[in-house]
């Protein structure tokens, strides 16, 4: 490994999640008086906190979401996952291939990466480094998490590459010094995806679980990645 830690992202990484969530978030936001397509939300706000996500569109909209937003959003998002969350196709043979240490830093809240990770019963893989953006005080795209992250770990930035999927998490991980292997295999991505997260900073792209191993290994550094 040319690595000592992985850092994975959750959503859109380790479990295809995404559509998940911008379903019950367009339902919500049109209960609330705020129009805003799934497209939008994706581009926008994916891969950043609930909170940045609520403070956003409070100021666009002038419109308080409040506390009780956040509350039914787990709610729902929580049931819909109960029968409809799949993980990301191969992630458990690439975890059984991947030989250095490996945690999660994520923009969810702790109680949701639990709940959503113990459904496709990846939650024992990583316990207890499951990192969430509640531990920092500036979510992605500050790199505080990820920093956060490795101090934990006991491994020095340099030596850290971020699997990730999002934009917002592709500047964090670059702001705090690590590789960052992009992930263009959810199904919210666009045909575009990988050439916007390698445009983002990604030292490389992969499209299915299958290839991460690869990657991860085509440098003898971080910035070699390829």
């Amino acid at each position: 490994m040319a690595h000592d830690l992985v850092i994975f992202d959750c959503d859109g990484v380790l479990i295809d999640s995404e559509m998940l969530t911008v379903k019950v978030e367009v339902a919500l936001l049109a209960e609330a008086g705020i129009a805003i397509s799934g497209d939008e939300i994706l581009a926008r706000y994916c891969g950043i906190s609930m909170k940045s996500m609520l403070a956003d569109l409070e100021t666009r909209f002038a419109r308080p979401l409040g506390d009780n937003f956040a509350a039914r959003h787990a709610v729902e998002l929580a049931a819909l996952c109960q029968t409809e969350l799949q993980a990301m196709p191969e992630v458990e043979a690439v975890l059984d291939a991947l030989t250095g240490k490996i945690c999660v830093a994520s923009s969810s809240s702790p109680e949701r990466l639990r709940h959503t990770l113990g459904l496709v019963d990846l939650y024992r893989r990583f316990d207890p480094h499951v990192f969430s953006a509640t531990m920092v005080e500036r979510g992605k795209p500050a790199p505080d998490l990820f920093l956060y992250a490795a101090r934990n770990m006991g491994v020095e930035p340099t030596r850290c590459v971020v699997v990730e999927d999002s934009l917002p998490g592709v500047a964090a991980a670059r702001a705090a010094g690590m590789a960052v292997v992009g992930f263009a295999g959810g199904s919210h991505c666009a045909a575009d995806h990988a050439q916007r997260l390698t445009a983002a900073g990604a030292s490389a792209v992969v499209a299915h679980m299958r290839d991460l191993p690869p990657a991860l290994l085509a440098g003898a550094a971080p910035g070699r990645l390829r």
